[in-house]
């Protein structure tokens, strides 16, 4: 398997049950503005979660840290992550590069990305989110980037048999902000948005959101700045032996969703399937070996 190591969000949400109210307390600040929460000193992390000092050193070391240098040394390295362009990335990956197939290190890799990213996801939440997608009583909206707007489109496509009332938001095009004339309180808008985060989703996300839309974010192990607003976020981890980082994880989840959605749906989405393929006939958009 990769040796990918935990994010301190991943340790402080794998640790959660065990740390006391002020430490959860804590825990929540740095996650609500993470990883650039813990970067200041010590005192001012205290006072902007309401605890204590001794607090804040307490929790750091049942993170597994020595200190508080050593937590904000290995948050500064996450934020030097979170920004690596595609070059960068491939130079980290090949430095000390081990030996082997990259067929088999590349999917040791995404395994591994699998194996935390399911670690860190809360089933019922998983389960809200796609009720949320479920609901015809609100529009569904969908918006990718300019690479993840191919897991948008993916989403799309399946939702467009699923459900009525929904619609691919082009975050990418000049256009993306006439979509948001029709958002009204109660929709559900999914975006798509990992490293380097967006501008444009940004600002699509603040409008939804004082619009009233419920948010689903899809993101990486570092959190876009979308989070903040969004009602439910998953964090796939993303890191590969490439220049480029992996959609693998992110798509298992949205092919889930897809199923679970479908599932939810299944009397009226077998009927919108039925109707589809009878328009595919009539197309002979297909080709037919009978």
């Amino acid at each position: 398997m990769s040796d990918v190591p935990l994010t301190i969000s991943d340790r402080i949400q794998s640790q959660l049950d065990n740390l006391t109210r002020a430490e959860r307390q804590l825990a929540h600040s740095i996650l609500e503005n993470y990883p650039v929460s813990g970067l200041g000193p010590l005192n001012d992390l205290a006072r902007d979660a309401n605890v204590s000092g001794p607090t804040v050193a307490r929790m750091v070391q049942k993170l597994g840290f020595k200190g508080y240098p050593e937590f904000q040394a290995e948050l500064r390295e996450e934020l030097k992550a979170k920004v690596k362009d595609p070059i960068a990335k491939h130079d980290t990956w090949t430095e000390g590069a081990p030996s082997g197939h990259l067929l088999n290190r590349f999917t040791d890799a995404v395994i591994d990305n699998i194996r935390h990213t399911l670690a860190q996801i809360e089933p019922d939440e998983f389960d809200t989110a796609c009720e949320m997608i479920a609901d015809e009583e609100n529009h569904l909206y969908i918006a990718g980037g300019r690479i993840t707007h191919t897991l948008a489109e993916h989403l799309f496509l399946h939702m467009q048999v699923i459900r009525p009332n929904i619609t691919h938001i082009q975050s990418t095009s000049n256009a993306w902000p006439h979509y948001l004339l029709d958002i009204k309180n109660g929709d559900v808008v999914v975006l798509f948005d990992m490293r380097r985060y967006e501008n444009n989703t940004l600002k699509l996300a603040k409008l939804a959101h004082d619009k009233g839309a419920n948010l689903v974010l899809f993101t990486d192990q570092w959190r876009s700045p979308v989070h903040r607003l969004a009602d439910i976020s998953f964090g796939a981890r993303i890191i590969v032996p490439s220049a480029w980082d992996s959609i693998a994880t992110t798509l298992l989840l949205v092919e889930t969703m897809i199923a679970s959605v479908q599932n939810l749906k299944w009397d009226t989405a077998k009927d919108r399937m039925e109707e589809l393929e009878h328009m595919f006939d009539q197309t002979r958009l297909f080709r037919k070996f009978t």
